[in-house]
C-alpha cells in the first residue's frame, strides 16, 4: 500500500498558506521552519525514525503527495508550483544518492 497525503491548492495563495497546508498535511513537528529548506528536510528523513512527519516509509515504499487543483495554483502562484516540483526533484535525488529508492511521487490533479 502507498501512503498518500493531500494538498489543497485551493488553501494556498501564497508561500505562508502552502507551508501552513504542508504543516497539516504531513505532520511536519511545531519547530517546522515554515521555508523550503524545512520542507525538504522534513521530507528527507521519510525513512528514518525522526519524526519529522506522520509518515514513515519502508525501503520500498513512496509517498504519494497529490496536489488537488493544481491549476489554480499555476494560476495564482505558479513560483510555489515550481518550486514544489523542484524539491520533490531534490529531494528523490537525495535518496538515489544513498543508494534508496525515490520516496515521493508527485502527482497533480
Amino acid at each position: 500500500m502507498m501512503a498518500n497525503v493531500v494538498l489543497e491548492a485551493e488553501r494556498i495563495v501564497d508561500l505562508d498558506s502552502f507551508h501552513e497546508e504542508s504543516r497539516q498535511a504531513f505532520g511536519f513537528p511545531e519547530f517546522y521552519g515554515c521555508n523550503m529548506d524545512a520542507w525538504i528536510d522534513c521530507l528527507s528523513y521519510l525513512r528514518d525514525d525522526d519524526a519529522m512527519s506522520k509518515f514513515r516509509l519502508g525501503p520500498d515504499e513512496t509517498l504519494r503527495i497529490e496536489l488537488l487543483h493544481a491549476d489554480l495554483l499555476r494560476e495564482k502562484a505558479p513560483e510555489i508550483l515550481t518550486e514544489l516540483t523542484l524539491c520533490v526533484d531534490a529531494i528523490n535525488e537525495r535518496y538515489e544518492d544513498y543508494g534508496e529508492k525515490p520516496a515521493l511521487e508527485l502527482i497533480l490533479r
